[in-house]
């Protein structure tokens, strides 16, 4: 009897190994690899430089063949400028960021003009996923150098994050905040998806655009919320398929088509829908801007629909004599043609009199521009539009009066 339930409790052992195996093997050739930044010497004490660990995780991560995990904890973690270079052998790299801070150097002169702080390049099939992740480029002492009088030695300042010749990323739940430039730019990606972003800099801060996006294909941002000294999305020249839905706007310059005609051969823009967008006290709503000269580039099928304004100074606006500050002012005649733009339910109040102003190239007046169901009123009054160049429909309620 001691003989039998010894041989059946080695059977059933054997049995037990034999499956914890098996399912060690499966787990191990289906699963995850992680990499922690803390495990590589990070330090989230907010003044060791951890700069070369989150390299290390990341070499690590996109060295895998199967899907990694890049792990930022809790914490404070001084970084310097950090390019995460692909091609990855995985597409599926995931950078979590679980309530950490990423802090850049707090003397401005560090970075100077390394152009970028945080950067991807070359890098196919990238997760972001941020619960109160927070960049922090600690931008104001750059901004104030900036805005000193006589002062002319200040460095250009770098990018907080970066996306270069990539694609299929996805950012979601992340906050950058007092960015020494702009914020995020997207340049040369394919299929983008930035979702629950929040971009949060004084109204005062120059060049602090939260998202621009050129020569990029396929991008989408939603419910993200913009407070910044420059546009909140700026959209450059070669963005093809862009679409923009439930975002805020304000402080800033609102969402920007533009700036286009910098350069005789340029890429044009199509195919742009920015729909359910507040903006509030902002320098502009929705907005298309080109420099006065000549140019190859264009802007066509653009909708702007479901927009509330409030007390915006150009609620709608195309400038094609764009000149900031009146400095270096080309003044020519922009090439830039402008076809096919729909503002469809346009609501709210604007801060200036004219309310619409369409400022077209008399070269390449803008054509099929038109506006449906639009009500702008200035200090509860009617407001007034201005048109020069332009040509389009009106139907619906629109008021202001249409001048085209």
């Amino acid at each position: 009897m001691a003989k039998s339930s010894c041989s059946l409790i080695l059977i059933l052992s054997c049995v037990l190994v034999f499956a914890f195996m098996n399912n060690s093997s499966a787990v191990a050739s289906s699963g995850i690899n992680n990499y922690r930044v803390v495990n590589l010497g990070a330090k989230p004490d907010g003044k060791t430089d951890s700069t070369k660990a989150f390299l290390s995780a990341w070499d690590k991560a996109c060295a895998s063949v199967k899907p990694a995990v890049v792990h930022v904890p809790r914490g404070t973690f001084l970084l310097g400028n950090a390019i995460f270079r692909g091609p990855c052998n995985n597409k599926a790299t995931t950078f979590r960021i679980s309530e950490g801070t990423l802090v850049a150097p707090s003397d401005y002169r560090v970075l100077g003009n390394a152009g970028n702080w945080l950067s991807f390049q070359d890098v196919h099939g990238l997760n972001i996923s941020s619960s109160n992740g927070i960049l922090d480029g600690q931008g104001t002492g750059l901004w104030d150098c900036k805005a000193s009088p006589g002062k002319s030695n200040c460095p250009t300042g770098a990018i907080s994050l970066g996306f270069v010749n990539s694609s299929n990323i996805v950012v979601s739940g992340l906050l950058s905040r007092n960015s020494q430039l702009v914020h995020i730019i997207i340049r040369g990606c394919h299929n983008v998806n930035m979702h629950g972003i929040r971009v949060s800099a004084s109204e005062k801060s120059p060049n602090t655009d939260g998202i621009h996006i050129q020569m990029s294909s396929d991008i989408t941002i939603l419910n993200s919320d913009f407070s910044t000294g420059d546009d909140c999305v700026s959209i450059g020249p070669g963005t093809v398929n862009l679409w923009i839905e439930k975002v805020t706007c304000g402080p800033g310059h609102g969402i920007s088509v533009g700036s286009l005609g910098w350069e005789m051969q340029e890429p044009g823009v199509q195919n742009v829908t920015v729909k359910t967008a507040t903006f509030k006290n902002t320098l502009n709503g929705v907005r298309i801007k080109s420099w006065s000269r000549p140019s190859t580039g264009f802007a066509r099928h653009i909708l702007f629909q479901h927009a509330v304004m409030v007390d915006v100074k150009n609620p709608i606006i195309i400038d094609q004599n764009y000149c900031p500050n009146n400095k270096d002012c080309p003044r020519q005649v922009s090439g830039i043609e402008i076809t096919d733009v729909t503002y469809q339910d346009i609501q709210g109040t604007s801060a200036t009199e004219v309310a619409v102003n369409f400022d077209c190239s008399s070269k390449n007046p803008c054509t099929g521009i038109r506006l449906e169901d639009v009500k702008l009123t200035y200090q509860n009054q009617p407001s007034e539009a201005s048109c020069s160049h332009a040509d389009g429909t009106a139907a619906g309620i629109v008021q202001p009066t249409s001048c085209l």
